[in-house]
């Protein structure tokens, strides 16, 4: 399937339609990712803005990194209200070519200056791509791989710390959470 192919190749299909295929990034945006009826299909999630509101700001900034263009990236933590929570977002940005995206080294400089990262060892990160885990993982990044609830784990690991539910960042982060709870961890 082309889609995975260029996924794997890129790190985001949408960077292989653009380089082998000259489709127009901002156009595919509008068109797919903008297009897609999401109202419904992401609805506000009470436990995970809890999590969120949990974590203490005072030893962590919270910062959306993601893949996705801008306008997407917001609707999708609008839709689950969480927009409030974080402190900003470093996404792919389909307006500049050639455009950047995880897993490559650039995407991730990217995201540390615009979040004001002085060390790699200050960033944790979670993401539920293999990949961009292993990449995290290798810049000095402490990192958790958010496993899909009902696939095997993955033959390798990605990244020091492999979970299958959000609520397991309470056992593996403490130091960060005003309020702790008991939660198993997948490691």
């Amino acid at each position: 399937m082309l889609h995975q192919k260029y996924y794997k190749e890129h790190g985001l299909a949408i960077s292989g339609l653009v380089m082998h295929h000259k489709i127009d990034p901002l156009e595919y945006n509008r068109e797919v990712d903008d297009a897609l009826p999401l109202d419904g299909l992401i609805t506000p999630d009470p436990d995970l803005r809890q999590l969120l509101e949990d974590i203490d700001t005072s030893k962590v900034k919270l910062w959306l990194f993601t893949n996705a263009h801008i306008t997407h990236g917001q609707r999708v933590v609008r839709l689950l209200e969480i927009e409030d929570l974080f402190e900003g977002i470093t996404f792919c940005d389909y307006r500049k070519m050639p455009f950047i995206c995880k897993p490559h080294r650039e995407m991730f400089d990217k995201a540390e200056a615009e979040a004001g990262v002085v060390s790699a060892q200050d960033c944790y990160f979670v993401d539920d791509s293999h990949l961009n885990c292993r990449h995290a993982q290798v810049r000095g990044w402490t990192t958790a791989h958010l496993l899909e609830p009902d696939l095997p784990e993955p033959e390798e690991k990605a990244a020091q710390y492999q979970i299958r539910n959000l609520e397991t960042l309470r056992s593996i982060f403490p130091q960060f959470f005003k309020t702790t709870k008991t939660v198993d961890v997948d490691q």
